[in-house]
């Protein structure tokens, strides 16, 4: 299929894709006139990327998963190394909401004593 047509089946812009693609979470090949072109497979893998993007993973969390990105990952256990990648980017996650609850408070109690 063309990168329009897995656009639309996934929901993901081609941009996105061309992402992906650029990063070698999914693949295509070219036809002579340049468009590319993804195997039935491309479906589940962005479905699957978007699924670890949305948990708040990065994309270079995301490429750890690659070997498992053409199973159905909502339904299969996570393994030892994928559990550690989620701890790992929710320590980070935690920390910069701390740093950034930190700033706010400052800011705040700034503004408190300002009364202007």
């Amino acid at each position: 299929m063309r990168i329009g047509e897995l656009a639309r089946r996934t929901g993901v812009t081609a941009r996105a894709l061309r992402h992906y693609e650029k990063t070698g979470l999914i693949t295509s090949v070219r036809e002579p006139n340049g468009y590319r072109i993804y195997d039935s497979t491309a479906t589940a893998r962005v479905a699957n990327i978007r699924y670890l993007l949305d948990a708040g993973l990065t994309l270079e969390d995301v490429a750890a998963f690659r070997a498992c990105l053409d199973g159905d990952m909502r339904a299969t256990p996570p393994s030892a190394r994928g559990l550690d990648i989620a701890r790992e980017r929710l320590a980070v996650l935690e920390a910069r909401i701390a740093a950034q609850t930190a700033a706010r408070d400052r800011l705040a109690a700034a503004l408190a004593t300002t009364r202007g």
